[in-house]
Formats: structure tokens, sequence, C-alpha cells
């Protein structure tokens, strides 16, 4: 039996089981330890077996580059690699979300656009951009039957058969309410902003910028095919793959482990020719709070967020027939998974891959880069770090490299910021309670520096001295005891 078109990767080894039958198992690896690459491909095998899934295959991807890859197949010979191709649903959201960012990035949109301003006539047009990014407009999940996964596009020549009579089901902005028909809305809306088509739109602002020569909207071998498993019996029957049309932009891509991962790092550390990584930082934000109860998940903006065992993790899930799909990475380990199955159910690939990014950061946590003095630095920068103090709570400040600085409590709770260094002098927040928000020094007449102002908060270098700019002024008595 053949399970994929145009072969299926290498076969390292076969190992054989009870019953007389053989598994087909590859595994490759680079500076990994040997406990780890063999926890990995435990983990792999297992999702395989007990998901009863024809193959899968998995990737590893730490600071940059794919690390580790493994697969299984339920046919000798055809065992998937990082290079074959499956289908993987929704995680084409994440691309097409991109594609809007670029949009925004260069002052064709503003995420707080309603979509009408763009797009007339869609009957949902008050509905704006970041909500449709979100998840957060209030459409429907699907398109009126028939099902949109298992039937040819050519059934919605138009945004009106996709929508149907009834396309709002939420009053929008106010939850999270996961739809497919808003990301065919945004499909639209890039073709009819940047004048080309989606895929064209997709071919040369993503794939070609990242190299990402696996991933089309069309199937190339070597790739899987789709297949259902029987629920109560190992049997299978292959699923059709439907072009979805204008539905595209929200489930139509095929891709590679490898392709994946190197897609997740984009995401991660961005690219200046497709999406700079404050960019990909404001995609990474919760763009809706969480469902009551589901404080353990979220959306940005095109992008899912999940918390396991500790670790914020970013990426998406996906599936159509005949194919399952997840990817997710965390930042602060450099470390990101891929998991690729092709069948309609069985395993779940996208808590396989936090089960593959947790293997390889508990066991092998980075190693950070040696410490390097900067290169020089402006003293009157210099002359800014040390203690500062907001009324009497206690901050220091450090400089970073570029000419950011750091502000973070010395003790206790408090507001931790990045800033980076703008043109005028002056700093922009970066993360944490003070994102976006403006750090500038105050000089007095004679160019000593007085305090820092941020966002209105005076920093002071003593707790309420006489005489320093403290909103409200100081009790000329001064510290006094009981």
């Amino acid at each position: 039996m053949r399970l994929s078109e145009g072969g299926g990767g290498r076969t390292r080894s076969t190992v054989p089981v009870p019953g007389g039958y053989t598994w087909g198992m590859t595994s490759s690896f680079e500076d990994l330890l040997p406990g780890t690459a063999r926890a990995l491909l435990h983990r792999v095998a297992t999702a395989q077996a007990e998901g009863r899934v024809p193959s899968l295959v998995g990737a590893v991807a730490r600071d940059g580059r794919v690390l580790w890859e493994g697969g299984r197949s339920c046919v000798d010979g055809h065992v998937p690699d990082a290079d074959t191709q499956y289908r993987i649903g929704s995680i084409t959201k994440p691309f097409t979300a991109v594609l809007v960012m670029r949009l925004r990035d260069e002052g064709l949109l503003d995420l707080n656009d309603p979509l009408e301003k763009h797009l007339p006539g869609t009957g949902v047009g008050e509905v704006t951009v970041a909500q449709l990014l979100g998840h957060s407009a209030g459409l429907a999940a699907e398109s009126p039957a028939p099902w949109w996964e298992r039937t040819p596009g050519s059934l919605r020549p138009e945004l009106a058969d996709v929508l149907g009579e009834k396309p709002a089901l939420h009053p929008a902005g106010r939850l999270h309410h996961y739809s497919n028909t808003g990301y065919t809305l945004l499909g639209s809306l890039i073709e009819a902003v940047r004048g080309v088509s989606w895929e064209q739109a997709l071919q040369a602002e993503i794939l070609d910028p990242l190299g990402l020569t696996r991933t089309t909207t069309r199937p190339v071998a070597p790739h899987a095919g789709g297949w259902a498993v029987h629920p109560w019996a190992d049997v299978m029957l292959p699923e059709p793959a439907e072009d979805l049309g204008l539905m595209a932009s929200a489930g139509q891509l095929w891709s590679t482990a490898s392709d994946l991962c190197r897609f997740a790092v984009f995401l991660t550390e961005g690219d200046e020719r497709v999406l700079r990584a404050e960019t990909l930082r404001e995609m990474r934000t919760p763009a809706v709070p969480p469902e009551a109860g589901d404080w353990d998940s979220g959306y940005g903006l095109g992008l899912q967020l999940v918390r396991r065992g500790g670790r914020t993790l970013v990426g998406h899930s996906g599936s159509l027939p005949g194919f399952l799909a997840g990817l997710w990475v965390s930042v602060e380990d450099g470390v990101a998974a891929v998991v690729l199955a092709n069948a309609t159910s069985g395993p779940a690939p996208g808590v396989i891959a936090t089960d593959l990014v947790r293997i390889v950061a508990d066991a092998e946590p980075r190693i950070p880069e040696p410490w390097r003095p900067l290169p020089g630095i402006d003293p009157a920068l210099l002359e800014l770090t040390g203690p500062w103090y907001w009324g009497t709570y206690a901050y220091g400040l450090r400089v970073l490299g570029g000419g950011g600085v750091e502000l973070c409590p010395l003790r206790g709770q408090g507001r931790a910021s990045r800033f980076r260094a703008e043109a005028d002098g002056t700093w922009t927040g970066l993360d944490g309670y003070y994102t976006g928000e403006t750090l500038r020094v105050v000089r007095r007449g004679d160019g000593s520096v007085s305090h820092l102002d941020l966002g209105s908060f005076a920093f002071t270098r003593e707790p309420y001295q006489p005489g320093d700019a403290v909103p409200g002024g100081v009790d000329p008595a001064g510290w006094r005891g009981l």
C-alpha cells in the first residue's frame, strides 16, 4: 500500500513488531544528547501507534535551525521525513495574518479600520480588521452547508455564499469566537488592497523571501495522502483533497515539517524582508480576554497562545479531512516543534508538538551566549544608569545593546519594561505595562538631569527628595520617625 506520492522520505531502519508486520521508522539528529533524541522519537512513535494514523512526522528546531526529525509509517519504505508535504489546514491562518500585518506596516490599512472601508458590500463591513485577525468579529465559525472542507470551493463562488444569510452571531469585539469565514474575508481584503490574488501575495511576500520552497497551495510530491481511519476497526479509506476556493486563506496550504520549523523561527525572530520582530511581538499578544475558566489559552493576531508546564507557547493547530497538524514555539527557550499526520482524527499534533518542545527545553536548556562588553557607549547614556525612584519604589536602569535601556524593580513586584532608542533621544516601551509609552530625560536649565518622565510618572534619583520634580511636592519637614 502506498501512503504517499513521489516517495515518502528516507528510511533509516525498520522495527519488527509482533504479528509479522513491519513498521517504518526514521529519525535523525544533530547536537542532541542520545537520551533526548530517543525521547523525541519515542513520543512520535507512541503518537503514531496510539493515534492509529497511517504516518506521522515530527521536527524540532532550536536557535534558528532544524536539529531533529523523526517519522513513523504503517508501510515500510514510505516513511515520511521533514521534506514530505502534508496539508496543514488552519496553520494557513498565520500566513494570512502576516500578509495583513504587512499591509498595516506599510500604511495601507489600520487594524481599527472597518472592513467596509477596503472591502465594501459584504454585509459585515463594520467589523474591524483587528477583530477579524483575533476571531472577535462575532462571525459564524463555518460557511453554510455543505461542509466546506469536504466539498469543492466552486460551490461558494462569492463571499455571500461563504457568509450565508446570518454571518454575525455575536456582538463584535466582545468575545473570542473562532471563525473560518473571518479569515476568508481577510484573504479577500488582501486581494482588494494589494491588487493581486492571495496566492500571489503569499508567494511573493512570505514564501519566496523566507525560502519556504515546499509550502504550496496544491500538493507537490513527495506528499502524504489523506486518510480516514475507522474508529472501531483497523481499516482506512481515502479522503478527498478539495480546492477551497475563496476559503483558501483559512486553510488551503500544504507544507513540510522543515518549512514550518523555518516559519516558526520567523514568528519568533522576525525578518526585515517580511515583518519586523516588533510586529510579531504584537501578533503574539492576546487580542481579547480568554473565555471564563480558560486561562491557559488565548489568541493573538493570527496566532494561538497556550501555557503548558509553565511555558508560554505560540503557534497554531490545523486540520482538514485526512490531515492533522501542529506548530508550537517557546520564544523564551528558542525551541520550536512541528508535528504532521495524515488522518482525519486520532492524535493531537498540537499536544505532541508542545511535548517535543518540553522534551528538548527541559533536557537541554539553552546555553546562553557569552557576555561581551558593548562596542561603545555614550557617556550621557551611561550617566542615566543605576537606581531611580518612582515615589518610594526602587528601580534600576541599565543599558542594552543598540542604545536601548531596561527599567526593572530592584526588589519585589514591579513594572519592568525594555525600551527602544528613538532618533529624538527618547525611548519607546517594548513590553510589559509600558508597551508603547515614551521614556524621556527631563533636564534642568543648566543641563543636568532632573528626572525621567515615563508616561507622566516622574522617576527621581532619590525618593521624595526636597527640590526634586515630585508631582504634588514634598513635605518641607522631610522624613521623620514615629
